[in-house]
């Protein structure tokens, strides 16, 4: 005995309105045609039908969409301008009977309200949303909207009076300030309902934030104080740290790096492949324009003092309105450039030689306390 499976009841995203009869007969097996068939003979049965699908729209969900395709519904029947038609329609014969007193009156303007409203609501809530309704097309639709009621409250009012038709007009008066508003009051609702989940977004990261740093990052701090500057341990331990760092303030940070932030760049990507701890420390005023030169140099100064020395590695930015000084210090056995091989060029024409080539000085020296410092002086109209 050979068991069929079905696939999963749900509508697909390319749709004539709602996608229930394609979902269905997909489901069901059944053709396509008939299925919608069965729909309108249902819908005919004291609106059992249409019931129905009003139901499964609710509950069904949506085809999940593929890894290059926008999770949009894309609906081929424009039911706002059907309904725009259907409330011209239900406009001419108001004016047909007009300044009667026939309950056609009645009847004709009821139908331009329900089908004007039908024809903003969707408009409203579906339209928008669709890739296959561009701006104009949403303009041009509330805009028929607003004179179709105009012109049906207009007849209301001037034709015989009763006190139905009276409150009818009244009523699609109101309707189409509603219709100019309602676009400015949605928009306005989604804006406070982005900014309230922000906000509750903020608060959460707020409060991961707070935990983990009385946690997780501490943890990782005594790691590495435990675990020395030159050891493995501890350069997994400052790359773990400053990658959960980046997730927990993603967003804090200016949009335009200066010069302190590139070095500090600089620093994290030397860490990651030498056992040493760069620490980065800026003080003046702000640098928003960086020095490609400079930050070349200052980083082949690092590089050295990571490969030959490890261990704490200090980076000292000073910045003033015509000079930027950066001095890179390191712990260890110190360098005597004269000793150095002619082939060595690493400091001569990588940090010296392109900071000379810039117009500004390079000095490799003796640290205070041992080991080598790089000075790297550039002026401002250098």
């Amino acid at each position: 005995m050979t068991t069929t499976t079905r696939p999963p009841l749900s509508r697909p995203r390319d749709v004539l309105v709602g996608g229930v009869c394609a979902g269905v007969a997909r489901h069901l097996g059944w053709r396509l045609d008939r299925t919608r068939l069965l729909t309108v003979v249902l819908a005919l049965c004291g609106g059992a039908g249409i019931l129905l699908y009003l139901w499964l729209w609710a509950l069904v969900p949506l085809d999940a969409p593929a890894d290059d395709e926008e999770p949009v519904v894309r609906r081929r029947v424009p039911v706002a301008i059907l309904a725009l038609v259907a409330a011209g329609l239900s406009a001419v014969a108001a004016l047909a009977v007009a300044g009667s007193s026939d309950p056609s009156l009645t009847v004709a303007l009821l139908g331009v309200t329900v089908a004007t409203g039908i024809a903003v609501a969707w408009s409203l809530a579906f339209d928008r949303r669709d890739p296959f309704r561009d701006r104009p097309y949403m303009l041009w639709t509330r805009g028929f909207a607003i004179g179709l009621l105009v012109v049906a409250g207009t007849i209301a009012l001037l034709s015989r009076p009763t006190a139905i038709n009276a409150v009818i007009g009244v009523g699609m008066v109101v309707l189409a300030v509603i219709v100019i508003a309602a676009p400015r009051v949605v928009a306005l609702y989604a804006d406070l309902q982005s900014a309230q989940t922000a906000r509750v977004r903020e608060e959460q990261r707020a409060e991961i934030a707070a935990h983990l740093h009385d946690s997780v990052l501490q943890t990782l701090a005594l790691i590495q104080n435990r675990a020395g500057a030159s050891t493995e341990v501890a350069r997994i331990a400052r790359a773990q740290e400053r990658e959960l760092r980046d997730w927990l303030f993603a967003g804090d940070e200016p949009t335009q790096a200066d010069l302190g932030s590139e070095l500090r760049q600089v620093a994290a990507a030397i860490e990651l492949d030498y056992p040493v701890r760069i620490e980065v420390v800026a003080a003046g005023e702000s640098v928003d324009r960086s020095s490609a030169v400079l930050v070349a140099a200052a980083r082949e100064a690092m590089l050295n003092a990571a490969r030959h020395a490890g261990g704490e590695v200090s980076v000292y930015l000073e910045t003033s309105r015509t000079t930027i000084d950066v001095f890179i210090r390191d712990r260890g056995p110190g360098v005597d450039l004269d000793a150095l091989p002619d082939d060595r060029l690493g400091i001569r024409e990588s940090i010296i030689g392109r900071m000379l080539r810039a117009g500004g000085t390079a000095t490799v020296r003796p640290g205070a306390g041992g080991g080598t410092e790089v000075h790297l002086h550039l002026e401002e109209n250098s």
